[in-house]
């Protein structure tokens, strides 16, 4: 199986290449300026790899600077995306689109089904609503996965922003009235080359549209802030008392869902993919961060 990955610097880009070098899948994932979805360049790069898989891990996610960089924002998660979807379809491959739990408004009381009515609260949710419905409407058999609170050893993300924070302040004030599923980036890469296999295979006639992928379990931003400090302590790495706040307490440009929670049942029944529950792949990025950061402050492996 031969995947190109839109992304290269991303934590879902950098777990899809660790996942795909462990399972010994040649993958190649090309970012900017090789494959840039905001330009749209890159088509000569994808017609000489000649992918039988293209996997978009590709997106705009500043989720503030998107209130004052709204073009910048749809131009990737809408008009990239769709460009990509467009070169796949030609092709005849199958693509896979990962999108975001930002697409609902969180006023719902359980978990979201695909078929939910989306309602986003900010430009970073409206371009990837968007950019789902432009990837279908220019292919058709695509399948998009949304995904929610998504973490790794990679990248920018919640987890490692926590263990910064933790070296520098007395206590963390974090917001604990949005509820959502904390996802490995590592887990999400590995079902999403399963979905690819079965996608290339053609052994699931529905194995298009839309799917929600998240772990199993919810907890708050504060929940999971106190696990990532628990985690820590246990490591070896400096632990601060969490407060709980509300997202009154602290304002943002843009306004997030009260409720992300996604229900993930559509996906276990098409390819029989659950993932872990958050609380279970947790702990082995927490210890993974910890030990590169005192490698990096002893000087280990200079």
């Amino acid at each position: 199986m031969k995947v190109l990955v839109a992304g290269s610097t991303g934590q879902l880009a950098q777990a899809l290449a660790e996942a795909a070098s462990a399972a010994r899948i040649d993958l190649r994932a090309y970012g900017r300026p090789n494959l840039d979805l905001e330009s749209r360049a890159g088509a000569e790069q994808i017609a000489a790899l000649a992918p039988e898989v293209i996997i978009n891990a590709a997106a705009y996610t500043a989720v503030d600077a998107a209130e004052s960089e709204a073009a910048r924002a749809f131009a990737v998660n809408r008009d990239g995306a769709a460009w990509l979807a467009g070169i796949a379809a030609a092709r005849g491959i199958p693509f896979i689109h990962v999108s975001t739990d930002y697409v609902f408004d969180g006023a719902k009381s359980s978990a979201y089904v695909e078929h939910d009515a989306t309602g986003p609260l900010g430009v970073y949710g409206r371009s990837k609503r968007e950019g789902e419905q432009a990837v279908l409407h220019v292919c058709p058999h695509a399948l998009i996965v949304r995904t929610a609170w998504v973490y790794s050893a990679y990248g920018s993300n919640f987890v490692k922003t926590m263990l910064r924070l933790a070296r520098e302040r007395e206590a963390l004030r974090v917001v604990d009235d949005q509820t959502g599923n904390p996802t490995s980036a590592h887990d999400i890469a590995a079902a999403l080359l399963a979905i690819a296999r079965t996608m290339l295979s053609g052994t699931a006639s529905d194995a298009c549209g839309i799917f929600h992928l998240a772990a199993r379990g919810e907890t708050t931003w504060c929940g999971f802030a106190r696990a990532i400090m628990r985690l820590a302590d246990e490591a070896g790495h400096r632990s601060v008392p969490v407060v709980p706040i509300t997202t009154a307490e602290y304002p943002t440009p843009a306004r997030r869902p009260a409720n992300s929670r996604l229900d993930c049942g559509k996906l276990q029944a098409t390819f029989g993919i659950a993932l872990p529950d958050w609380r279970e792949s947790l702990p082995g990025v927490v210890r993974r961060l910890v030990a590169d950061a005192s490698g990096k402050a002893t000087g280990a492996g200079s």
